[in-house]
């Protein structure tokens, strides 16, 4: 497998330190974010909201998080804002204690608004360091950035079910401390980030002295390459907002489990995700991104088809399985799309964090009103036939991986 800049004298050194930071950093905000979705069951209690107003509520919070982001990615392109994460995290503090203490729908809405602008500032510039500090080593960069928000995904039905349900909604100000400590650690994150990047640009001007230029891809290439991808992780991202949004309900109505062990449930599901991101950047190093997606994204499909139609036992093992397979495409998409546009690290990482993310919003827009008139259980069946899109990897472009 060759690689953008494969010279000894041309590739960066990996900053171990500065990724486990990042990755940390990562758990912290997707902890914070993955609050929302857990409390969904006393919210819908407290305010008896029906399924459309819990899809709004995600449609608000991935907008929120979403547009923004490939904006805030072209700007710090041009101008780099190593501390713009730290802000970031002030918008996301402030969301959280608001939400503890929201009296109404709309308030809550704004809560979940300030937490997904937070999190467009945050993921831009925090890619770009992750893409500096990997060196050789991409695939697993990615996966322990990923692996982080997956970790800190799966951790926020935990404390839902040991914090929140008996506490309440005022305990989410606990987690404010979560904010302030990411506050912390990117701001040393920041501090290196001159130096690393000086590495990672030294290291390509001097791989190009070598005659190992990057290839530069033609506009069409990058057009279809860019499109394919984003409609991949948009299939990915719809999947997988059946379940955050609606698993613990999908539970509940099933197997008439109660909101704490459907939480845990919720935990398993985000587990397999953590696993799988990073079992899936590090494969990909190995076998290349384009094989990696192609397992990743169509894979899942015999499993998801026999979900809806499973036990409660085999619906646990088949929920591991299915996400642990379909995690593992994130950090190879990301990667291939960086390397489609070498130089846009900041748009890439705005694009596939924020434009999918709000397009997971409308996804959960249109599951909600689904669920209200169809039921929950048949929105799962309908699911089942998402990875079918993962076909639509035969279009995506050979190209030079790095």
């Amino acid at each position: 497998m060759t690689t953008a800049y494969p010279s000894a004298t041309g590739r960066p050194k990996t900053h171990m330190a500065v990724l486990v930071i990042l990755g940390v950093s990562h758990l912290l905000n997707d902890l914070m974010q993955s609050l929302i979705p857990a409390v969904y069951p006393i919210l819908q209690e407290t305010y008896a909201l029906d399924f459309v107003q819990i899809g709004l509520i995600t449609l608000t919070f991935q907008l929120a998080g979403g547009l923004l982001q490939p904006v805030i990615g072209m700007v710090t392109d041009r101008r780099p804002a190593p501390y713009s994460p730290v802000m970031g995290m002030m918008f996301t503090l402030s969301g959280l204690v608001s939400l503890a203490y929201a009296q109404s729908f709309f308030a809550i809405l704004v809560s979940v608004a300030l937490i997904g602008i937070g999190s467009s500032i945050f993921h831009p510039e925090a890619t770009r360091m992750a893409r500096y500090g990997a060196g050789g080593r991409q695939g697993l960069a990615q996966g322990i950035f990923q692996v982080g928000g997956q970790a800190g995904g799966a951790l926020g039905p935990v404390f839902a079910a040991l914090v929140i349900v008996p506490w309440g909604q005022p305990s989410l100000a606990w987690f404010a401390v979560a904010a302030l400590m990411a506050m912390l650690l990117l701001g040393w994150t920041g501090s290196k980030q001159r130096q690393i990047s000086a590495e990672f640009s030294a290291a390509r001007s001097a791989s190009e002295a070598n005659g190992h230029v990057a290839i530069r891809h033609a506009p069409l290439t990058i057009g279809i390459g860019l499109f394919v991808l984003m409609v991949l992780m948009f299939s990915k991202n719809a999947y997988n907002e059946s379940f955050r949004s609606f698993y613990t309900f999908y539970l509940m109505d099933k197997f008439d489990l109660s909101i704490p062990a459907s939480q845990m449930m919720l935990f398993i599901f985000l587990v397999a995700s953590a696993v799988g991101v990073l079992v899936g950047g590090i494969v990909g190093d190995r076998i290349g991104r384009r094989r990696i997606i192609w397992i990743s994204v169509l894979g899942p499909l015999p499993l998801t088809l026999i979900l809806p139609f499973a036990d409660l036992f085999w619906t646990g093992t088949l929920t591991v399985l299915i996400n642990l397979i379909m995690a593992s495409a994130f950090a190879s998409i990301l990667i291939y799309a960086m390397e489609l546009l070498p130089k846009r690290i900041g748009l890439i990482g705005g694009l596939f964090y924020g434009l999918n993310f709000g397009l997971g919003g409308i996804a959960a827009a249109i599951l909600g009103a689904m669920a209200d008139s169809l039921g929950v259980q048949t929105v799962f069946q309908i699911c089942a036939f998402l990875p079918l899109v993962g076909l639509l990897t035969w279009f995506l472009p050979k190209i030079n991986e790095g």
